[in-house]
Formats: structure tokens, sequence, C-alpha cells
């Protein structure tokens, strides 16, 4: 099964990394969305089916935190996991980030190992060669 995943980061040159490394985990994708803040993650929600979502804490015009409270009101969250994907160290707003439903967080930097353990662990999936691990 192909995965398509979303991935909200105002740094382009975070995208294009984050993209380059969740090609390189070996997870069978199907399309790689992008936005630049919450608000364009919430209209790609609406647009396109998402398995799974990638988003940065501080974004300018809406903030990873404010694009998972929207999702969880709206019962997106329910049904599409959320990995959040920063260098904050902040545990107060990591810990305020998984109430609001946030599945994993992601500490920057990482592997391409690290994306796909957490993509395999929230989706069950499995490599494109049909290993796991």
């Amino acid at each position: 099964m192909a995965y398509n995943v979303l991935i909200v980061d105002d740094s382009r040159v975070t995208r294009a990394m984050v993209s380059k490394i969740v090609r390189m985990s070996g997870i069978e994708l199907g399309e790689i969305y992008e936005a630049g803040n919450g608000r364009e993650g919430l209209e790609q929600l609406d647009a396109n089916w998402i398995d799974i979502v990638f988003a940065d804490i501080n974004m300018p015009e809406m903030t990873g935190i404010e694009m998972v409270d929207r999702m969880s009101q709206s019962g997106v969250l329910a049904t599409t996991p959320v990995i959040i994907i920063s260098t904050e160290r902040s545990v107060t707003r990591i810990e305020e980030l998984k109430a609001k439903g946030a599945s994993a967080y992601l500490k920057k930097p990482f592997t391409p190992e690290n994306v796909k353990a957490v993509i395999e662990d929230m989706l069950g999936a499995r490599s494109a060669g049909g290993e796991s691990g």
C-alpha cells in the first residue's frame, strides 16, 4: 500500500530535506504534499487524502500547535497521525501537542531510519521491499 504524506514546515529547505528522508526511508509512497504553514496544511488535508503528516511547531500565520488543535476539533486527527518535527526542546510544548492528539515527536536532525520507524509504528507500514524494521 502506498502512503500519501504531508510535510508542513515554513522552510522550503526543511520540507525538501524531510521529503528526501521520507523517500529514503524505504516506505512505499504515493504522493508527498507540502505546505508552508498550518493554514496551508489544513487546506492540503481538505483537498487530498493524507495518510500521515509531518509538521513543524514554529511557523508564521498558523503554528503546528494551532494546526493540530484545528485538526482535533474537526475530527481529522482521529484518522490522520501527526508527527511533530522540530528543534523544540520544551517538554511543555511537546506534551501540549501530544495532549491535543499529535502522535509522535521527532527531534531535528533525524535519520531515514527514525522516519521509517515512526511511519511503521503509526501506520503499520512496511518498506517497499516488504521487510519491516
